[in-house]
């Protein structure tokens, strides 16, 4: 009879959060998914206590059998998002499984990776990572209420190491470095969320654009600046940067509105903190690298690769269904028919 014991490392590789989740007895994705299933609560009990991020190395054959993949995340959560119900371009998805997302640079999909910052590289030769020198700090769909819990990554095809990383920033670490008295500022503080195509994003209200019309479905949504997770109970910074947040309401309820109002300078001095290398791990890819990783307590950023000469291949899946208290009994935001 297989064992169910997991192994899970202290932390990441130059980290102070996540961990390596591994099994002894079952080295291959075939073996970890029926390991896991038969154990279904190790995998969140281990995604908890690794502080909301795991890496799980060798995975590779779940790109040869998506299904396993889909039978892990069903593992976190009681929804597995199908991406063919949410208005996703097709392209995006996975042909055979929908509830895959496809994010690669090949076609059909064809999504270039984002713009290497400005300067590409720190004072002291290092990669960047904290806002504003890194941009496209967020966490996945927060334009949504309620908004999704965890995110699976699955590396099909990674580019070499030292581009196309994936970063990660701690929010509860962050949370909990703040000064009282900013806690105390930002306890019931909102932020605007809003999807990045809407013209309501930082750069398109900075060069005046006019926003798109937004259909029911679409409407910006409230987050607490602070939540507080419910498994751990532990409370997070909870935003985006300049991209998926409102800056022609927001970005921040109740305070002056724009990129030079009382909000964005509230944004940007939490960003700036949350994306302190201290609070960051920087992930390599390595091709069957599965990573796992909590949207209610993690912010992530993608990072620039040679896309003209190399092809990559990477899948997610999204998992809700236990977001809070805060949100229960609310009908799906953007969905058509919940919406109207």
């Amino acid at each position: 009879m297989m064992m169910t014991k997991f192994e899970l490392s202290a932390s990441l590789p130059g980290a102070s959060f996540g961990g390596v989740l591994t099994h002894p007895a079952a080295p291959d994705a075939n073996g970890f998914v029926a390991a896991a299933e038969a154990d279904p609560e190790a995998l969140p009990d281990a995604l908890a206590k690794a502080g909301g991020l795991l890496l799980i190395p060798g995975m590779d054959a779940m790109a040869d059998d998506p299904a396993l993949l889909l039978r892990l995340s069903r593992l976190f959560g009681p929804e597995v998002e199908n991406y063919r119900e949410n208005l996703t371009p097709l392209n995006m998805v996975h042909p055979d499984v929908p509830e895959i997302f496809v994010v690669s640079n090949t076609p059909p999909v064809s999504r270039p990776p984002p713009k290497r910052p400005n300067p590409p590289l720190t004072e002291d030769g290092k990669l960047p990572v904290q806002f504003p020198h890194r941009r496209g700090w967020h966490t996945d769909q927060s334009y949504r209420r309620p908004p999704p819990d965890i995110s699976l990554f699955l590396a099909v095809l990674p580019v070499p190491k030292d581009q196309g990383q994936t970063l990660f920033a701690d929010g509860t670490a962050a949370y909990d470095a703040l000064p009282e008295e900013t806690k105390a500022r930002i306890a019931h503080l909102d932020g605007i969320h809003v999807q990045t195509t809407s013209g309501r994003n930082h750069d398109a209200v900075l060069a005046g654009e006019i926003p798109k019309p937004l259909g029911p479905h679409q409407q910006p949504q409230r987050q607490p600046l602070v939540r507080t997770h419910p498994v751990t109970g532990r409370k997070a910074l909870y935003m985006c940067e300049l991209g998926q947040m409102d800056w022609l309401e927001g970005p921040i309820a109740g305070l002056s509105a724009g990129p030079a109002g009382e909000g964005g300078k509230l944004l940007r001095e939490l960003m700036t903190h949350m994306t302190q290398p201290k609070f960051v791990y920087v992930h390599e890819w390595t091709k069957g690298d599965l990573v796992v990783w909590d949207n209610r307590c993690l912010v992530h950023a993608a990072t620039w690769f040679d896309h003209e000469t190399l092809p990559r291949v990477m899948w997610r899946t999204t998992v809700s269904g236990n977001p809070g208290p805060a949100y229960a009994g609310e009908a799906k935001s953007w969905l058509r028919q919940a919406a109207e």
